[in-house]
C-alpha cells in the first residue's frame, strides 16, 4: 500500500447491507456515518435505545435502521440475528463486529462469562455464525473484527477464560478479548477458505484513536478519573476519523486479501496511514485457532459455520 488510503477512496456502497455492532458511538459510529454516506443500508447495532436514536439522527440517511443487540446476552445475540435475517432478506453484504468494552472491573454476562471475553468475543463469535447463511447471499462478503493493538499483552487463557481460578485483572481481561478477537478472525478465514465460500474475514485495528472507550471504563472511579483520561486520550491519540480508517479499508477495498489485518503504519502501529498490521505469533497460531473456535463453540451453545 504505497499511496495513502483515505475515505474518499471508499467505493459506491449503494445496494449493500452492512451490520457494524456498537454502532452508538465511537468507531462504530463513525463507520456507519461514512458508509451511509457512501449509500449503504446500514444497521446500528446497538444496546440502549435512546443512545441508538441519537447515533440514527447523527447518521441521517433514509437507508440507516437500529437493531436492538446486546452481546452481552446471548438471547439478544440471537434475536438481532433473526431480526437482521428477516428485514435484510437474508442477505447481508458485511458484518463489522466492532463493539466493545474495556477495563471493567469484574463482572458476568447474562451467560455467566467474564464480562470482557463474553462482551467482546462471544457475543461476536455467536452473532457472525448465526448470520453466516445471510453472509452467503451476500455480494463480495465480509467479516471485519476490530482488533487491537493490546492482543499483544498476555492474558488468553483458553483453560481459564471467564477468570473462575486466575486472580482478575482488568487489562488481562481486555487484553484476552481482543486476542480472542484476532484469533477468532484468522480461524475463520481459514475455515471459510476450507469450505469453499467467497466470504473474506478480515481484521482491523485503530491504534490509538480518540473515542469514549476508556473514560466509559473509568466511570465507576468518579468524574475526575473520567475527565483526566479524556485530556490523556487527546493528547496521546488520533482524532477519530484517521482511526477509524483500517476498519473502512477492510469493509470496502478491492484489494483487502481474506485473512488480512490492517492499522495504522506508525510506529508501533499507534497512529498513521492504513497499511498491513502484524499478529503475534501466538495470534496467528493454528492451533490456538482451533482451540479457540471448539471452545467458543461450547461455551455459547452454537454449531460454527462453517464448521
Amino acid at each position: 500500500m504505497s499511496a495513502e488510503w483515505t475515505e474518499r477512496d471508499i467505493p459506491d456502497q449503494t445496494g449493500r447491507t452492512i451490520l457494524i455492532t456498537g454502532a452508538n458511538s465511537g468507531l462504530g459510529l463513525r463507520s456507519a456515518v461514512v458508509l451511509a454516506g457512501k449509500g449503504a443500508r446500514v444497521l446500528l447495532g446497538c444496546r440502549s435505545p435512546e443512545r441508538g436514536q441519537q447515533a440514527l439522527a447523527e447518521v441521517n440517511s433514509p437507508y440507516a435502521e437500529l437493531v436492538a443487540l446486546d452481546l452481552a446476552d446471548l438471547t439478544s445475540v440471537r434475536a438481532a440475528a433473526d431480526s437482521v435475517r428477516e428485514r435484510s432478506g437474508d442477505r447481508l453484504d458485511v458484518l463489522m463486529n466492532n463493539a466493545g468494552i474495556t477495563g471493567v472491573p469484574f463482572g458476568r454476562t447474562a451467560d455467566g462469562f467474564e464480562s470482557q471475553f463474553g462482551t467482546n468475543h462471544l457475543g461476536h463469535a455467536a452473532l457472525t455464525w448465526l448470520l453466516m447463511p445471510a453472509l452467503r447471499n451476500g455480494t463480495d462478503a465480509r467479516v471485519v473484527t476490530v482488533a487491537s493493538i493490546a492482543h499483544r499483552g498476555r492474558g488468553l487463557d483458553l483453560d481459564d477464560p471467564n477468570f473462575e481460578r486466575r486472580t482478575y485483572r482488568a487489562h488481562l481481561g481486555y487484553a484476552q478479548a481482543k486476542r480472542a478477537n484476532l484469533v477468532f478472525a484468522l480461524e475463520l478465514d481459514r475455515r471459510l477458505r476450507a469450505a469453499g465460500l467467497p466470504i473474506r474475514s478480515v481484521a482491523a485495528h485503530p491504534g490509538m484513536t480518540n473515542t469514549e472507550l476508556f473514560p466509559n471504563a473509568l466511570k465507576s472511579r468518579g468524574a475526575l478519573a473520567v475527565k483526566a483520561s479524556r485530556v490523556i486520550n487527546a493528547l496521546i491519540t488520533q482524532p477519530l476519523a484517521p482511526g477509524t480508517l483500517p476498519q473502512l479499508y477492510a469493509a470496502t477495498s478491492p484489494d483487502v486479501q481474506g485473512g488480512g489485518y490492517y492499522g495504522p503504519a506508525g510506529p508501533l502501529e499507534i497512529r498513521g496511514k492504513v497499511a498491513p498490521a502484524k499478529p503475534t505469533a501466538k495470534a496467528a497460531d493454528e492451533t490456538t485457532g482451533r482451540r479457540l473456535w471448539e471452545l467458543t463453540a461450547e461455551l455459547t451453545g452454537i454449531t460454527p459455520d462453517p464448521s
